[in-house]
Protein backbone atom coordinates (compact mmCIF):
# COMPACT_ATOMS: atom_id res chain seq x y z
CA UNK A 1 0.00 0.00 0.00
CA UNK A 2 2.89 2.44 1.20
CA UNK A 3 4.66 1.65 -1.82
CA UNK A 4 1.80 1.86 -4.33
CA UNK A 5 1.11 5.29 -2.59
CA UNK A 6 5.09 6.51 -3.16
CA UNK A 7 5.09 5.51 -6.88
CA UNK A 8 1.77 7.13 -7.13
CA UNK A 9 3.53 10.23 -5.76
CA UNK A 10 6.50 10.07 -8.02
CA UNK A 11 4.25 9.94 -11.05
CA UNK A 12 2.79 13.02 -10.43
CA UNK A 13 5.95 14.90 -9.66
CA UNK A 14 8.14 13.47 -11.85
CA UNK A 15 8.42 16.20 -15.18
CA UNK A 16 6.25 15.11 -18.31
CA UNK A 17 8.36 14.94 -21.14
CA UNK A 18 7.33 17.60 -23.66
CA UNK A 19 7.06 15.36 -27.27
CA UNK A 20 7.39 19.01 -29.66
CA UNK A 21 11.25 18.87 -28.64
CA UNK A 22 14.12 17.03 -27.22
CA UNK A 23 17.41 18.41 -25.60
CA UNK A 24 18.89 18.30 -29.01
CA UNK A 25 16.74 20.43 -29.86
CA UNK A 26 17.06 23.27 -27.87
CA UNK A 27 20.80 22.82 -27.61
CA UNK A 28 21.17 23.32 -31.40
CA UNK A 29 19.22 26.52 -30.90
CA UNK A 30 22.23 27.88 -28.46
CA UNK A 31 24.79 29.75 -29.85
CA UNK A 32 26.49 30.45 -26.13
CA UNK A 33 27.87 34.10 -26.21
CA UNK A 34 30.86 34.69 -24.90
CA UNK A 35 31.42 38.26 -25.90
CA UNK A 36 31.86 40.67 -22.82
CA UNK A 37 35.38 42.35 -23.49
CA UNK A 38 35.95 41.99 -19.69
CA UNK A 39 35.82 38.14 -19.64
CA UNK A 40 39.22 36.85 -18.67
CA UNK A 41 41.00 34.22 -21.00
CA UNK A 42 40.28 31.36 -17.62
CA UNK A 43 36.44 32.35 -18.04
CA UNK A 44 36.93 32.26 -21.85
CA UNK A 45 37.71 28.68 -21.39
CA UNK A 46 35.75 27.79 -18.73
CA UNK A 47 33.10 29.36 -21.25
CA UNK A 48 34.14 27.21 -23.91
CA UNK A 49 34.01 23.97 -22.40
CA UNK A 50 30.60 24.76 -20.61
CA UNK A 51 29.65 24.79 -24.27
CA UNK A 52 30.85 21.33 -25.27
CA UNK A 53 29.43 19.92 -21.86
CA UNK A 54 25.91 21.16 -23.25
CA UNK A 55 26.31 20.49 -26.36
CA UNK A 56 25.18 23.64 -27.89
CA UNK A 57 25.25 24.93 -31.10
CA UNK A 58 28.17 27.39 -31.32
CA UNK A 59 30.25 29.01 -28.93
CA UNK A 60 30.59 32.88 -30.46
CA UNK A 61 33.70 33.94 -29.29
CA UNK A 62 36.08 37.43 -28.82
CA UNK A 63 37.92 37.00 -31.98
CA UNK A 64 41.09 36.96 -30.67
CA UNK A 65 40.12 33.66 -28.86
CA UNK A 66 39.04 31.91 -32.11
CA UNK A 67 41.63 29.62 -32.67
CA UNK A 68 42.17 28.21 -29.00
CA UNK A 69 38.53 27.96 -29.17
CA UNK A 70 38.84 25.91 -31.94
CA UNK A 71 41.53 23.60 -30.40
CA UNK A 72 39.22 23.46 -27.21
CA UNK A 73 35.60 22.49 -29.12
CA UNK A 74 37.84 19.73 -31.54
CA UNK A 75 36.18 16.71 -32.42
CA UNK A 76 32.46 17.78 -30.62
CA UNK A 77 29.74 18.93 -32.77
CA UNK A 78 29.76 22.24 -31.34
CA UNK A 79 30.77 25.04 -33.85
CA UNK A 80 33.07 28.13 -33.62
CA UNK A 81 31.23 31.52 -34.04
CA UNK A 82 32.64 34.87 -33.64
CA UNK A 83 31.61 38.50 -34.79
CA UNK A 84 32.95 40.78 -37.63
CA UNK A 85 32.66 45.06 -36.97
CA UNK A 86 31.22 44.03 -33.82
CA UNK A 87 28.74 45.80 -32.12
CA UNK A 88 28.96 49.18 -33.81
CA UNK A 89 29.09 47.92 -37.32
CA UNK A 90 31.08 50.89 -38.22
CA UNK A 91 34.19 49.40 -39.55
CA UNK A 92 34.73 49.51 -43.41
CA UNK A 93 33.82 46.66 -45.58
CA UNK A 94 37.47 45.93 -45.87
CA UNK A 95 38.17 45.45 -42.35
CA UNK A 96 35.05 43.57 -41.76
CA UNK A 97 36.32 41.04 -44.90
CA UNK A 98 39.98 40.93 -43.12
CA UNK A 99 38.33 40.42 -40.00
CA UNK A 100 36.39 37.51 -41.85
CA UNK A 101 39.12 36.10 -43.91
CA UNK A 102 41.62 36.00 -40.00
CA UNK A 103 38.29 33.87 -38.12
CA UNK A 104 37.75 31.77 -41.06
CA UNK A 105 41.59 30.88 -40.91
CA UNK A 106 41.68 30.40 -37.34
CA UNK A 107 39.01 28.11 -37.25
CA UNK A 108 35.39 30.13 -37.59
CA UNK A 109 32.71 28.39 -39.03
CA UNK A 110 29.67 30.99 -38.58
CA UNK A 111 30.48 34.87 -38.43
CA UNK A 112 28.07 37.49 -36.88
CA UNK A 113 28.57 40.56 -39.13
CA UNK A 114 26.97 43.97 -37.70
CA UNK A 115 25.51 45.76 -40.77
CA UNK A 116 26.66 49.46 -41.64
CA UNK A 117 23.98 51.08 -39.24
CA UNK A 118 24.89 54.30 -40.27
CA UNK A 119 24.27 54.18 -43.72
CA UNK A 120 21.33 51.96 -42.55
CA UNK A 121 19.68 54.68 -40.69
CA UNK A 122 20.94 57.35 -43.94
CA UNK A 123 18.99 55.06 -46.48
CA UNK A 124 22.34 54.45 -48.13
CA UNK A 125 20.88 51.06 -49.44
CA UNK A 126 22.71 50.36 -51.76
CA UNK A 127 26.27 50.49 -49.33
CA UNK A 128 24.05 48.29 -46.87
CA UNK A 129 23.90 45.75 -49.71
CA UNK A 130 27.10 45.95 -51.58
CA UNK A 131 28.54 45.24 -48.13
CA UNK A 132 26.29 42.30 -46.77
CA UNK A 133 27.13 40.72 -50.51
CA UNK A 134 30.94 41.06 -50.60
CA UNK A 135 30.67 39.70 -47.08
CA UNK A 136 28.56 36.91 -47.72
CA UNK A 137 30.14 35.68 -50.84
CA UNK A 138 33.28 35.65 -49.43
CA UNK A 139 31.87 33.67 -46.43
CA UNK A 140 30.21 31.12 -48.18
CA UNK A 141 33.35 30.43 -50.79
CA UNK A 142 35.11 29.60 -47.74
CA UNK A 143 32.88 26.69 -46.79
CA UNK A 144 31.22 29.34 -43.26
CA UNK A 145 27.90 30.53 -42.99
CA UNK A 146 26.74 34.24 -42.04
CA UNK A 147 24.66 35.57 -40.00
CA UNK A 148 23.67 39.45 -40.35
CA UNK A 149 23.40 41.57 -36.76
CA UNK A 150 20.61 44.48 -37.80
CA UNK A 151 20.74 46.19 -34.52
CA UNK A 152 16.51 46.95 -34.59
CA UNK A 153 17.15 49.56 -31.45
CA UNK A 154 18.27 51.66 -34.02
CA UNK A 155 15.61 51.10 -37.30
CA UNK A 156 12.27 51.57 -38.27
CA UNK A 157 9.65 48.99 -39.26
CA UNK A 158 10.68 49.90 -42.91
CA UNK A 159 14.00 49.45 -42.35
CA UNK A 160 13.86 46.35 -40.87
CA UNK A 161 11.80 45.32 -43.81
CA UNK A 162 14.41 46.64 -45.98
CA UNK A 163 17.45 45.07 -44.41
CA UNK A 164 15.23 41.41 -44.39
CA UNK A 165 14.57 42.04 -48.10
CA UNK A 166 18.16 42.31 -49.39
CA UNK A 167 19.44 39.76 -47.44
CA UNK A 168 16.85 37.31 -48.91
CA UNK A 169 18.45 38.04 -52.06
CA UNK A 170 21.51 38.28 -51.25
CA UNK A 171 20.95 34.57 -49.47
CA UNK A 172 22.48 34.95 -46.19
CA UNK A 173 22.28 32.26 -43.37
CA UNK A 174 20.42 34.20 -40.77
CA UNK A 175 19.29 37.35 -40.26
CA UNK A 176 20.07 38.31 -36.50
CA UNK A 177 17.76 40.75 -34.01
CA UNK A 178 20.89 42.44 -31.90
CA UNK A 179 24.20 42.58 -30.63
CA UNK A 180 23.02 42.64 -27.08
CA UNK A 181 24.83 46.14 -26.60
CA UNK A 182 22.25 48.32 -27.89
CA UNK A 183 19.34 49.76 -25.64
CA UNK A 184 16.98 46.69 -26.06
CA UNK A 185 17.48 43.49 -27.87
CA UNK A 186 15.70 40.57 -29.18
CA UNK A 187 11.54 41.53 -28.89
CA UNK A 188 8.69 39.12 -30.26
CA UNK A 189 7.14 41.97 -32.71
CA UNK A 190 10.33 42.19 -34.29
CA UNK A 191 11.07 38.35 -34.46
CA UNK A 192 7.35 37.96 -36.13
CA UNK A 193 8.60 41.27 -38.75
CA UNK A 194 12.01 39.22 -39.47
CA UNK A 195 10.29 35.78 -40.21
CA UNK A 196 7.33 37.29 -42.25
CA UNK A 197 9.66 38.80 -44.58
CA UNK A 198 12.42 36.80 -44.44
CA UNK A 199 12.02 34.02 -47.22
CA UNK A 200 11.86 30.12 -46.06
CA UNK A 201 15.71 29.62 -46.59
CA UNK A 202 16.90 32.48 -44.50
CA UNK A 203 17.01 31.62 -40.69
CA UNK A 204 15.88 34.15 -37.87
CA UNK A 205 18.56 34.48 -34.82
CA UNK A 206 17.61 35.92 -31.89
CA UNK A 207 20.14 37.90 -29.19
CA UNK A 208 19.46 39.89 -26.17
CA UNK A 209 16.84 39.18 -23.89
CA UNK A 210 16.74 35.30 -24.05
CA UNK A 211 17.05 34.16 -20.47
CA UNK A 212 15.19 31.34 -19.83
CA UNK A 213 13.72 28.05 -21.27
CA UNK A 214 10.50 29.98 -21.29
CA UNK A 215 11.59 32.79 -23.58
CA UNK A 216 13.33 30.36 -26.36
CA UNK A 217 10.64 28.27 -26.53
CA UNK A 218 8.47 31.60 -27.06
CA UNK A 219 10.33 33.06 -29.75
CA UNK A 220 10.81 28.93 -31.36
CA UNK A 221 7.31 29.07 -31.67
CA UNK A 222 7.55 32.26 -34.23
CA UNK A 223 10.39 30.09 -35.98
CA UNK A 224 13.18 31.30 -34.62
CA UNK A 225 15.96 28.46 -34.96
CA UNK A 226 19.20 30.50 -33.19
CA UNK A 227 19.32 32.71 -30.16
CA UNK A 228 22.04 33.83 -28.37
CA UNK A 229 22.83 33.15 -24.83
CA UNK A 230 24.74 33.63 -21.55
CA UNK A 231 22.66 31.71 -19.24
CA UNK A 232 22.99 28.12 -21.39
CA UNK A 233 23.81 26.13 -18.58
CA UNK A 234 20.63 27.56 -16.50
CA UNK A 235 18.22 27.08 -19.93
CA UNK A 236 19.32 23.31 -20.72
CA UNK A 237 19.30 22.44 -16.91
CA UNK A 238 16.10 23.51 -17.50
CA UNK A 239 15.41 21.49 -20.29
CA UNK A 240 16.76 18.06 -19.07
CA UNK A 241 14.41 18.37 -15.60
CA UNK A 242 11.40 18.80 -17.60
CA UNK A 243 11.98 16.07 -20.29
CA UNK A 244 13.14 13.63 -17.46
CA UNK A 245 16.86 13.60 -18.19
CA UNK A 246 19.27 13.56 -15.17
CA UNK A 247 21.30 16.86 -14.74
CA UNK A 248 24.66 16.45 -16.83
CA UNK A 249 26.53 17.29 -13.67
CA UNK A 250 25.16 13.80 -12.23
CA UNK A 251 26.67 12.10 -15.26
Amino acid sequence: MVDTFLASTLRLTMPTPDPNYSYNDIAKMIDHSLLNPALTVPELEAGCMLARTYNSASVCILPYYVAHCAELLAGSTVVVSTTLGFPHGGHKTSVKLFEAEQAIHDGARELDSVINISKARSGDWRYVRSEIEALTTFIHGAGAKIKVIFENAYHDNAAKIRLCEICGEIGVDWVKTSTGYAATGATLEDLRLMRKHSPEAVQVKAAGGIRTLDALLEVRAIGVTRVGATRTAEMLDDCRARLGLPALAAL
